[in-house]
Order: structure tokens, then C-alpha cells, then sequence
């Protein structure tokens, strides 16, 4: 299994999500399974079924949430290069083509979420920046084939 690099808040939301899943939805699943069970003749009962088949869903997220925390290697902000871009950088880059500029939040992909500007070390613009330093400008081949230039203008710890 692949090393999975989390930021310390990603890490703590891990932790969440997995004591949200192990506590209160596994107690709303076992009640669903119950109620199911009082049907009847659990052979012929899709609300058991689709009880038991949620429960079996549940625990292999739980099983997989704990693999990922127990394999991570959480990132220390000490640790964050400053002058080059790293995981746990924060980088403003300007799409030279387009003339706009944009901030993400370099992080692993187990954390990556575009829609909040957290951009994957793995992802095309990722890997175009990791390593690189402020006023590098780099060319990114997006996923349709285009080719996009990055200047990096600034690089700051997160």
C-alpha cells in the first residue's frame, strides 16, 4: 500500500469520521437490523437485507479509514519547506495564460477536495510544482490533453 501523507488537520478529521462511523452509525445500522428482524421471516425481507448489506459497507469503510490512519505519516509544520513547494504548502500560482491567479493548499490525496482549493501532490498541477520555488513558471498538461502554464508567485507553510 502506497504511504498515505496527511496534514494534521486532515489527520484529525480522520480520527473523526472514523469514531462518527464506529459509534453513532453503527448504532443506527444495528437498531435498522433490529427493526428489520421484528418483520419476520428475515429470508424473504429486503429491510434486512438492506440493513445487513449497509452494515457490511460500513464496517469495510471503518476497516479502511483505520488502515489509512494507521499507514499515514502525518506532515509537522516545521517540517514545511518554505522557499520550494512541499505537501502542507499553501502556493499562489497565476495562470499566465488566462491572467488569474489562484491559492491551493498542497496536501496528500487522501485529503485532496477541490472544491476547498486542496490540491493532490499527485495530481497533474501537483506533481508540475512539488519541489519548485517561487517565480518558476511551470507547463501542466491538464487531463483533456491542453497544456496550461503556472508561474509560482508565492509559496507560504499552511
Amino acid at each position: 500500500m502506497k504511504e498515505v501523507i496527511l496534514t494534521p488537520e486532515g489527520y484529525e478529521k480522520l480520527k473523526r469520521e472514523i469514531e462518527e462511523l464506529s459509534t453513532t452509525k453503527r448504532r443506527e445500522v444495528a437498531e435498522r437490523i433490529r427493526i428489520a428482524r421484528e418483520f419476520g421471516d428475515i429470508a424473504e425481507n429486503a429491510e434486512y437485507d438492506d440493513a445487513k448489506n449497509e452494515q457490511m459497507l460500513l464496517e469495510h469503510r471503518i476497516a479502511t479509514l483505520e488502515e489509512r490512519l494507521r499507514d499515514a505519516r502525518v506532515i509537522d509544520k516545521k517540517d514545511i519547506a518554505k522557499d520550494v513547494v512541499s505537501v502542507g504548502s499553501k502556493v499562489r500560482l497565476r495562470d499566465v495564460g488566462a491572467k488569474q491567479t489562484f491559492e491551493y493548499y498542497i496536501v496528500g490525496s487522501a485529503e485532496a477536495n477541490p472544491a476547498e482549493n486542496k490540491l493532490s501532490n499527485e495530481s497533474p498541477v501537483g506533481k508540475a510544482i512539488i519541489g519548485r520555488k517561487k517565480g518558476e513558471t511551470v507547463e501542466v498538461t491538464t487531463p483533456r490533453g491542453s497544456k496550461i502554464k503556472f508561474k509560482i508567485m508565492e509559496i507560504k507553510a499552511a
